[in-house]
């Protein structure tokens, strides 16, 4: 589930990394304690899920380049974290999925044409299905689906500073190794202009939503979390029990209570082993979680 593109069976990263629109956090995966943040310049790197998102390949090398300086002719291995905007995510329901590997993945192609940016047809993809409560219940997808060329730049100034990217992910996907499963739970993450909601339901995903705003403030947020939850009582027939914030800072106090007050629901801030997860590490801490 926290798997974007598992481009290759290799041996598990030496080094992580997560990319934002601030910089890049970072950890040697062996000594995930010691995870670090250096800063890009403003206009460095824009995040978008339809052109490339790195403006200033030579600033980001100058960055990789500090963190992890040349080792020679040996190569590392990375997972790499990338922004959420980058990809689209999406649970698609299904009376019958396919058994054929390639049936499968010209399927959901075909069913997320219409819904991405880019060509889907030469798009990286990456998909599992979910975990079903009771054999009649339709077959749920996770699918995750990102332009290969935006991934190709994110993946360059690695390979340049002689590292080889093995796994890549998203943030959200890989800060879900922070929650522990229960009922109903959402996670709103909130990176720069970038809001991130996923729903789930025990360890299942049901809904995945990333959206840029123009200021981030609650209100503005609010009227994608009201939809949100509106969606969980209609379809799961349920409410949600707990609200994880994670970016928020100095809001999440007062949207806090605001929230519970408004939906009779517990909010608490995302919570990590290995260090605070903010709106530019969880990422990354989610990640060392998993393997830590």
């Amino acid at each position: 589930m926290t798997s974007f593109a598992n481009l290759l069976k290799d041996p598990p990263p030496t080094h992580a990394f997560e990319l934002s629109e601030a910089g890049i956090a970072f950890a040697r995966v062996n000594e995930p304690k010691e995870s670090n943040f250096m800063p890009f310049d403003a206009g460095v790197l824009l995040v978008s899920p339809a052109h490339d998102n790195i403006h200033q390949p030579h600033a980001v090398r100058d960055v990789i380049g500090a963190i992890a300086p040349p080792n020679g002719h040996r190569k590392r291995r990375a997972a790499l974290i990338l922004p959420d905007y980058c990809a689209r995510i999406a649970v698609l329901d299904f009376d019958n999925f396919p058994a054929d590997p390639g049936e499968q993945l010209a399927l959901l192609r075909f069913r997320m044409k219409k819904s991405v940016p880019f060509d889907v047809d030469s798009a990286i993809v990456s998909y599992a299905a979910q975990p079903r409560k009771k054999d009649k219940e339709k077959i749920e997808v996770l699918a995750a689906v990102m332009s290969a060329e935006i991934v190709g730049r994110y993946e360059a100034p690695f390979r340049a500073a002689g590292f080889h990217p093995g796994l890549v992910t998203t943030s959200s996907l890989a800060a879900l190794n922070l929650m522990q499963p229960e009922q109903i739970t959402m996670l709103v993450k909130l990176n720069g202009r970038i809001l991130s909601v996923l729903v789930l339901d025990g360890s299942v995903i049901k809904l995945a939503r990333c959206v840029e705003m123009d200021a981030g403030r609650p209100e503005e947020i609010e009227t994608v979390l009201h939809p949100t939850v509106a969606y969980i009582e209609d379809e799961l027939k349920a409410k949600p029990q707990r609200i994880w914030l994670c970016g928020f800072g100095s809001q999440s106090a007062d949207c806090a209570e605001r929230w519970q007050a408004e939906w009779n629901v517990a909010v608490e801030p995302l919570r990590a082993r290995f260090g605070t997860p903010g709106q530019n590490n969880a990422g990354l801490l989610g990640y060392l979680e998993s393997v830590g």
